[in-house]
């Protein structure tokens, strides 16, 4: 059985073992309150020695005795809201299955996976019904005891109020009634949270110094590179949609942000970490060029004129896109179960905490007009360059040149935002529109190579290769398109 996905919105709340569960029917909206249900649930919690799971605040358990044994693994989304991947029980009781682990992956890398806390929870379950009868929310009475390894157990009682069906103002009446019957806020954010206390280590407090240096400004930006590849990470995993370009996107940022930052980020080490970040970009890529080129032709082929359509040429490219994305996803999830990958995360880890700071650091309203100049530099040098490019082939080249280019200066902007305000924002805007242009302008490049190859397939296998000589040459139109364009914005930016 696969595994399922469900966004979890609720809210918990402390309470006495005297309180009374107060009339849930009066709730507006509330038609009636279905019988209770009554569990008994038996949940055991799984982490790393140094809780990686929980300091990042992931669950991961295998939970028993009620209407949803398994495997569950939960993301925090934002402020009361969760996302559960549910896996099948199997038949392993003592050891997390493989696919499991590779949901947390990014957190736990190659560390071992151990059981660190098991709840019992005597679970009395009132399900709140609408007119209709169907389920607006639940809310769970729990009576907990919790047994960390090694201590002695710990019991507390806890409401808990689940959205299914209804909305968020239904949760926030259930929780006005059950303060006014005597409940309390919960003092953390889960069972496990509470069971843990001050076990769980506690992250990294920084914040952006209203005066910032340089240095500050690649950290701030990094670090949300470095968030982003482990939110994107265990999407990939599940093949959320956009998740690898999302994932790639980050990686080039950071990528960027090192290069951008050489003055003032320990070079020799940036530049090690900027291999290994082209390494996994790579290895991103060709399952999301796939996915790319797949949307396009099936939009490209379906916009022409039937007649003209020879044969089986839009199955014929997707087949063959297909084919490269499957394989090209197998390659990315081999390189995320990689040691070479584990080991990139401890050393971005690492780069956050404790950056590479070189004797050149200076305050950033001072130092980062000269970095941004410097990217601006190398994109003019690169325009230069293939205006005076003595080919089409040579011209395409040193276009690809002038997109990268861009980007770097464009991610650069983004970064010195908190120095520059809207001047940064406008820079990285203009950047941007260059990096469109041009990508369409590679986009095409790529196109004209895949059919090329394809053409030449089918009429080696005695086909027509009429359509594809055709989408060709609409492919070289884009190009030329492109270019021209931006030859014509160009002069109109000023960088």
């Amino acid at each position: 059985m696969a595994p399922t996905e469900q966004l979890e919105i609720e809210t918990k709340y402390d309470v006495d073992e005297s309180v009374i569960l107060p009339a849930l029917h009066e709730l507006p909206g509330v038609a009636s309150v279905a019988q209770p249900v009554e569990l008994d649930l038996v949940a055991v919690y799984y982490d790393t020695p140094d809780l990686d799971l929980a300091a990042n605040k992931v669950t991961l358990r295998r939970r028993t005795g009620g209407e949803d044994d398994g495997w569950h693994v939960k993301f925090p989304v934002s402020s009361g809201e969760r996302l559960e991947v549910h896996h099948p029980l199997g038949r392993s009781a003592r050891s997390v299955p493989i696919a499991v682990v590779r949901t947390v992956r990014v957190h736990v890398r190659d560390h071992t996976l151990s059981p660190v806390v098991t709840l019992q929870t005597r679970r009395v379950v009132h399900r709140l019904l609408d007119a209709d009868g169907a389920v607006l929310a639940e809310l769970a009475d729990d009576h907990v005891t919790a047994t960390v390894e090694g201590s002695e157990p710990e019991s507390w009682r806890e409401w808990e109020v689940e959205l299914v069906g209804g909305d968020k103002l239904l949760l926030e009446d259930a929780g006005e009634l059950l303060k006014s019957a005597g409940a309390r806020p919960a003092a953390g954010p889960s069972k496990l949270a509470r069971a843990l206390g001050g076990r769980v280590p506690a992250p990294d407090e920084w914040t952006m110094p209203k005066k910032p240096r340089t240095s500050d400004l690649f950290r701030a930006y990094a670090a949300a590179q470095v968030q982003a590849i482990h939110e994107r990470d265990p999407e990939v995993r599940r093949d959320v949609p956009d998740s690898i370009h999302k994932f790639r996107v980050a990686t080039r940022r950071l990528r960027s942000a090192l290069a951008t930052y050489r003055p003032v980020i320990d070079r020799e080490a940036g530049d090690e970490i900027r291999a290994e970040l082209k390494w996994l970009a790579g290895e991103l890529g060709v399952a999301r060029d796939a996915e790319v080129q797949r949307e396009h032709f099936a939009a490209e082929v379906a916009e022409q004129p039937v007649e003209l359509v020879m044969g089986r040429v839009a199955g014929r490219i997707d087949d063959h896109l297909r084919r490269v994305y499957k394989d090209g996803r197998a390659g990315a999830l081999a390189a995320l179960e990689s040691p070479r990958y584990f080991r990139l995360l401890d050393t971005l880890d690492e780069l956050i905490a404790k950056p590479p700071i070189t004797d050149d650091d200076r305050k950033a309203s001072k130092q980062i007009s000269d970095l941004l100049h410097h990217d601006r530099k190398r994109m003019r040098k690169a325009v230069k360059r293939s205006e005076a490019a003595e080919t089409v082939a040579e011209q395409d080249h040193e276009l690809h040149e002038v997109r990268k280019a861009a980007k770097r200066l464009r991610y650069a902007a983004e970064s010195a935002v908190p120095v520059l305000g809207d001047s940064g924002s406008v820079l990285a805007g203009s950047a941007e529109e260059v990096q469109e242009i041009l990508g369409e302008h590679q986009d095409s490049v790529v196109s004209r190579d895949l059919l090329h190859h394809l053409a030449l397939e089918v009429y080696a296998d005695g086909g027509n290769p009429f359509t594809f000589g055709r989408l060709h040459a609409t492919e070289e139109h884009r190009g030329n398109t492109s270019r021209e364009a931006f030859y014509q914005l160009w002069p109109t930016l000023e960088f």
